[in-house]
C-alpha cells in the first residue's frame, strides 16, 4: 500500500528530496591548502621557539662542554651556588616589587590625569621613557646615580637638601701644626688646647693642611687679636703661605685668616662659652672662658657630605628597580587610562550621591571596575621583569654586580660572560621558562574567561 501511495505521489508530480551537499571545512578550502599557508609560520615557530626550548632542556643535562651527561646536576648547582642563589633572591624581589609599584603608579597617574587641565601633556611626558631603549636608560641612570654630587643628579639633590638643614664643615682637611700648636686631638675629630687660657692674653690657633688658593671665598689676611680686658681673644689662621717663609706659630704677612671656625671654651667637660672666628680670623669669648681650655669641634673639620652610595651593595637593587619604574610607569598609565575611559561614569556618580567620598569611590568602585586591566598590566610586567638584563648589567658597577645579580644576567655570565658553562646556563634558562609558564597560564585563562562573557 505504501508503494502504491509513493507511486501515486510521483505520478502526481511531487518533487524529489534534494541531496545534502558535502560539508566544507571552516576555511572553505581543502586541508592541504590550509597547511600550505600555515607552513611558514609553523617553520618559524618550530625553529625559533620549539627547537631552542628542546635543545636547552637537552643541553642542561650535560656538563660545561657538552661531553658528559650529568643529569640534574646543573639544576642542583643552581640552588647551591652562592652567585646563583643571589640571582634567584633578587629575581624574586624584582617580581614582588617592580610590577606592583609600576601598576600602582600607573593607576594613580591615570586617575589624576583625568582631573588636571594638562592631562594629555602629562601622559606624554610620563610615557616618553618607553621610547628609550634599555641600553640608553641604563646609561642615563648610571650617570644619575653617580657618587660625585657634581656629576650625579641624585646625590646633587640629596646633598642640597642635607646642606639646607645641616651646617657643612668649614675646612674639612685642616689640622693643627703639631710642632708649634697647643691643640691636641681630643676625639670625634675635635682638637683641644692642652693648657688653659687667660683673659687679656690673645690665643694663637694656627692650622695647616689646606692650600691657600683652595680656601673658600675670598679670604682676608690674618690679624692679631687685641687684648680684650676680661675677655678671651685669639686668632685662627692658616699658618702657611705660598712661596714659604715666615715663622711657624706666628701670624706673618700674607697668611690667610680662617673665617667661620667655631671655638668653644670647656671647663670640666662642659662648654661654658663659644664663638666663631670673623673674616680676619679673630674671635672673642666672654669672661666665663677665663681659665678654660679652648676646643675646635670636629664639625669644623668633618668631611663634606657627598650623598648616598646608590650603587653600593645595600642599595644597588632598589636603585635599578627605580630606573625600571621610571621606564614602565608610562606603559601602565596608558593601559589603565584606556580601561578607565570605558568605566561607566553613572556608577561613580551614584556612589557619590549615596554619600561616598572620593577615596571610597576610588577604592570600592573605580579599582574593582579596573581589576581586569590591572591584572593584565601586572601579569605583563611580571613576565617582563623575569627577563630583565640590560639595566642590571649596565647600571650596576663591577664591585656591586654580584649583589645586583638576577637570573637573566647569571645565565649570560654562566654561558658567555666568562663562565663558559653552557650546561649551567641552559639549566637557568629552563628554570626561567618554568617560572614564566604559570604566569602565562593565568593570563591565558583570564583571556578565555573574558571571551566567554
Amino acid at each position: 500500500m505504501a508503494n502504491s501511495v509513493a507511486k501515486s505521489a510521483e505520478g502526481a508530480g511531487a518533487l524529489p528530496t534534494p541531496s545534502v551537499p558535502p560539508r566544507k571545512s571552516v576555511t572553505g578550502t581543502r586541508l592541504w591548502v590550509a597547511v600550505l599557508f600555515l607552513l611558514p609560520a609553523l617553520v618559524l615557530l618550530g625553529s625559533l621557539v620549539v627547537y631552542p626550548i628542546g635543545y636547552s632542556v637537552w643541553r642542561s643535562l650535560y656538563d660545561a662542554d657538552g661531553s658528559g651527561f650529568v643529569g640534574l646536576g646543573n639544576y642542583a648547582d643552581v640552588f647551591t651556588d652562592d652567585a646563583t642563589l643571589t640571582a634567584v633572591r633578587n629575581t624574586a624581589i624584582w617580581v614582588a616589587v617592580a610590577p606592583a609599584v609600576v601598576t600602582a603608579l600607573g593607576l594613580i597617574f591615570a586617575v589624576l590625569t583625568e582631573r588636571v587641565r594638562w592631562g594629555t601633556a602629562f601622559k606624554l611626558i610620563v610615557f616618553m621613557p618607553m621610547a628609550i631603549s634599555m641600553l640608553a636608560a641604563g646609561i642615563i641612570f648610571r650617570l644619575v646615580y653617580e657618587a660625585d654630587p657634581d656629576r650625579g643628579v641624585a646625590n646633587a639633590v640629596v646633598t642640597s637638601v642635607h646642606d639646607a638643614f645641616s651646617d657643612a664643615a668649614v675646612y674639612p682637611k685642616a689640622r693643627p701644626n703639631a710642632q708649634v700648636s697647643d691643640l691636641k686631638a681630643s676625639g670625634g675629630g675635635a682638637f683641644t688646647t692642652s693648657g688653659t687660657v687667660r683673659a687679656g692674653t690673645p690665643v694663637l690657633l694656627p692650622l695647616v693642611g689646606i692650600a691657600p688658593n683652595k680656601l673658600p671665598g675670598d679670604p682676608r689676611d690674618a690679624k692679631a687679636a687685641s687684648t680684650g680686658g676680661d675677655r678671651v681673644t685669639g686668632t685662627v689662621w692658616l699658618d702657611f703661605r705660598l712661596g714659604g717663609g715666615g715663622e711657624k706659630g706666628a701670624i706673618d704677612a700674607r697668611e690667610k685668616a680662617l673665617k667661620g671656625v667655631k671655638v668653644e671654651a670647656v671647663k670640666d667637660g662642659k662648654v661654658v662659652a663659644s664663638a666663631t672666628s670673623s673674616a680676619d680670623g679673630t674671635f672673642g669669648l666672654p669672661a666665663e672662658a677665663d681659665g678654660a681650655r679652648l676646643r675646635l669641634p670636629g664639625s669644623n673639620f668633618a668631611a663634606p657630605y657627598n650623598g648616598i652610595d646608590w650603587l653600593g651593595p645595600a642599595l644597588v637593587t632598589p636603585a635599578i628597580i627605580g630606573s625600571y619604574v621610571w621606564m614602565w610607569a608610562g606603559f601602565a598609565m596608558v593601559l589603565i587610562a584606556a580601561g578607565l575611559a570605558g568605566v561607566d561614569r553613572n556608577l561613580l556618580e551614584a556612589a557619590r550621591v549615596d554619600g561616598a567620598n572620593e577615596w571610597q569611590v576610588f577604592r570600592r568602585v573605580t579599582v574593582p571596575l579596573l581589576a581586569p586591566v590591572l591584572s593584565v598590566v601586572l601579569v605583563t610586567l611580571m613576565i617582563n621583569v623575569m627577563k630583565v638584563f640590560d639595566l642590571v648589567y649596565i647600571i650596576a658597577p663591577q664591585p656591586s654586580q654580584d649583589e645586583a645579580n638576577v637570573l637573566a644576567l647569571q645565565l649570560f655570565l654562566s654561558s658567555f660572560g666568562g663562565g663558559g658553562n653552557n650546561g649551567l646556563g641552559s639549566a637557568i634558562g629552563v628554570i626561567l621558562l618554568l617560572l614564566v609558564l604559570p604566569v602565562m597560564w593565568v593570563n591565558i585563562r583570564r583571556l578565555r574567561k573574558e571571551r566567554q562573557r
